[in-house]
């Protein structure tokens, strides 16, 4: 089916939002997502070699950060940005200044519904996020607040205007989302149904987030975003989003806040290669056996009262229930207290974020032409 190019399209919450981008090549792909992003502040972090040259299209307010510029800005607390993986990304969570975060990996395009219509991703999910969720009582007809659906007969009228919306967790059409062992089974399947809903994750599931189509309200749960350890130095990889997922379901149950998912969709266009996923994930696949029951069972005091405190608290949990499965988690458990000091160093008033190296003159270059 052919569809139109989207043209002047409206812009909800464009001095609100930062756009969050982790990438190690030219970031092209901007050009089909053009329409959408252009009128939004993007914030790149640059992963890899911090001499390469890092093309952005022209047009685009952007700031761009590179290794160079993480570990000027934090110093020895730079140790907890990960390196050479994906999980890079929350260093732009980190520095941000706005209360909305959109975060995209560079192989997203824009996806189409059935009718061949383009679909802005960023402004369902602002849609997502500025509705309440329905964490405490499943609703049938999925997300009450969408047009043209309700709550059902037997849903109480007490809980009927729902929990703030913390999380919006978007799908992808075309390569799934696979773990190493089922892209190698399944190296052909593509994801081709488009399932036209939204719902709230109920208060005590977890769920297995993906980083690469993800939304979130930063002033109500940013400080949990933490991608964790991964990548270079470490054991184990891929498993960045999940771990910022499992922590940040505990804490949104906790202070009584909802996550959702379903749309929007994106077109994931690049498989990654299995075997390199196998080995970055080997570690996890084990792991995850005793990391999923811990995040089940957890529970926060009464005392964490904040985001901060709840993930302070979590920490300790996981090094003394997951640190004897191996010295790793230890590490990361320190790492988190690490991320969270830098969180408020950097977020304790409202001062301008700090600049990358090469930030102002990308700015200035390649803002928006009238």
């Amino acid at each position: 089916m052919s569809s139109k190019p989207a043209s002047k399209v409206v812009a909800p919450l464009k001095d609100e939002l930062d756009i969050v981008i982790p990438t190690i090549r030219n970031l092209d792909f901007l050009e089909m997502w053009r329409p959408f992003f252009e009128q939004y502040h993007l914030i790149i972090v640059q992963d890899g070699d911090p001499s390469r040259k890092i093309h952005v299209p022209e047009g685009f307010d952007y700031e761009l950060y590179n290794r160079n510029d993480i570990n000027r800005i934090l110093g020895p607390k730079a140790s907890c940005i990960s390196f050479k993986d994906s999980a890079c990304r929350c260093f732009g969570f980190l520095v941000s200044k706005k209360k909305y975060i959109f975060t995209i990996d560079d192989d997203c395009f824009v996806a189409k519904d059935p009718s061949g219509e383009e679909i802005n991703a960023l402004a369902q999910h602002i849609h997502n996020l500025l509705t309440p969720a329905t964490p405490f009582f499943f609703n049938t007809l999925y997300d009450p607040y969408r047009e043209g659906a309700d709550f059902v007969r037997g849903y109480p009228f007490s809980m009927r205007e729902g929990a703030p919306t913390a999380v919006s967790h978007g799908l992808w059409l075309n390569i799934p989302d696979y773990d190493a062992p089922t892209q190698l089974v399944k190296p052909r399947e593509r994801n081709t149904r488009y399932v036209d809903a939204v719902l709230t994750i109920p208060k005590g599931t977890l769920f297995p987030m993906c980083g690469m189509n993800l939304a979130f309200n930063r002033e109500l749960i940013g400080a949990a975003m933490y991608f964790g350890l991964m990548g270079d130095g470490q054991p184990i990889g891929r498993y960045d989003d999940m771990w910022a997922g499992w922590c940040t379901k505990v804490i949104t149950d906790h202070l009584g806040l909802g996550v959702k998912t379903g749309l929007p969709y994106i077109w994931h266009s690049k498989a990654s290669n299995p075997f390199v996923n196998l080995k970055k994930e080997y570690k996890g696949i084990y792991w995850q056996e005793e990391i999923i029951p811990f995040f089940q069972s957890v529970v926060l005091s009464k005392e964490s009262t904040t985001v901060q405190k709840s993930y302070i608290e979590l920490s300790k949990l996981v090094k003394e229930k997951l640190g004897p499965i191996d010295p790793y988690f230890q590490k990361l458990a320190d790492a988190m207290v690490t991320w969270i000091e830098a969180w408020d160093e950097l977020n304790s008033a409202p001062a301008a974020a700090p600049a990358a190296d090469g930030a102002k003159k990308d700015a200035s270059s390649s803002t928006k032409k009238k």
